[in-house]
């Protein structure tokens, strides 16, 4: 049995030992290593990594954080894998609506004070509803900007003292398409319209030619992550 004190020293090494396996590999470690206490993250805007825990854990927590501020296609990404993958779908919201934090700190904190938004909406719901785990798995990719350069596939992430698992870390978007389209796998319709990444509205817009997936997130301002992976 992993006692808490031996995660640090065990996600080393499979970000060692896994870096160059397969994703399907990296994510069966990861369900026969924790069980039920293993969970997928998703922001919808694709399942690909569901999809692929899916067949390495059928049944897998896959959660998803509505913020209130989502397009309506990520609201029915997640509906639609809910209804067809093999996954448990749990939906973590904030503690506040948009309209009781609008009350609390004023109309679009988004635009005056995004790192305070996405704290409040994303990032404490989030280490609420990881309570119950010992690790978690993103959908992060080092391709995606500088900032995710260097993601291990297996590492240590001590915020929340927790085994953090990227198994499509060496993906490039090549293999992401070339995946959804083998497998079918749903992917949120704004990926077509435009739109590289992602994340609230408020905060998210198309991307211009040249610009990295991520340019599209907050644009205009420093901001690069909203908190949950740095």
């Amino acid at each position: 049995m992993t006692t808490a004190t031996d995660l640090p020293q065990l996600a080393e090494q499979a970000g060692r030992d896994l870096e160059d396996a397969p994703a399907l590999e990296i994510l069966t470690w990861a369900a026969e290593t924790f069980g039920p206490r293993f969970c997928v993250t998703s922001s919808m805007e694709d399942a690909v990594v569901a999809h692929l825990a899916s067949r390495a854990f059928p049944g897998v927590d896959v959660v998803f954080l509505d913020t209130g501020y989502h397009f309506p296609e990520t609201l029915g990404t997640r509906d639609a894998v809910a209804e067809v993958m093999d996954v448990n779908v749990i939906t973590l919201t904030p503690r506040q609506t948009v309209a009781e934090q609008d009350a609390e700190h004023g109309p679009k904190l988004h635009d005056r004070n995004p790192d305070l938004c996405c704290a409040l909406r994303k990032v404490k719901p989030l280490e609420e509803g990881l309570a119950g785990y010992d690790a978690w798995a993103t959908g992060l990719r080092r391709d995606e900007s500088p900032t995710r350069a260097n993601t291990p596939v297996v590492g240590w992430d001590p915020k929340r003292q927790k085994v953090k698992v990227s198994p499509i870390a060496r993906w490039t978007q090549a293999d992401v398409d070339a995946y959804v389209a083998e497998h079918g796998v749903l992917t949120n319709p704004l990926l077509t319209d435009g739109y590289a990444s992602v994340g609230c509205a408020p905060c998210t817009r198309r991307v211009l030619e040249g610009e990295d997936a991520r340019a599209g997130r907050w644009a205009g301002s420093n901001k690069t992550e909203c908190g949950l992976h740095g």
